[in-house]
């Protein structure tokens, strides 16, 4: 199950309607074209679909957008900090232990 936040403001809201009304304009222009006999085919009725995409989007950015919730990106786990080298134990000396003292 996804656990994203749906945004439910107005723009977003009007936005989602979009693919519901060119279905249900397409099916209203194909009864139009079964009532009328075949007089209304799609290659003179498609400019309705423009115009429907249209309003709602012209609808959509006219809308309020208070209380919008932005999509947020996947959370990226960071890497870890390098551990840094563990001192060696015990009285082993090397040329270098007494430098930089």
């Amino acid at each position: 199950m996804s656990n994203r936040v749906k945004c439910n403001c107005q723009s977003c809201t009007i936005r989602s309607f979009v693919g519901p009304a060119v279905v249900i304009t397409l099916g209203v222009l194909w009864l139009l074209n079964e009532v009328h006999g075949g007089n209304l085919y799609f290659g003179s009725t498609w400019p309705v679909i423009l115009i429907v995409i249209g309003i709602l989007h012209l609808a959509s950015s006219m809308a309020s957008r208070e209380g919008h919730v932005a999509a947020l990106p996947p959370q990226v786990v960071p890497p870890a900090p390098p551990v840094p080298p563990v001192p060696p134990v015990g009285g082993a000396q090397t040329p270098y232990t007494s430098q930089g003292q």
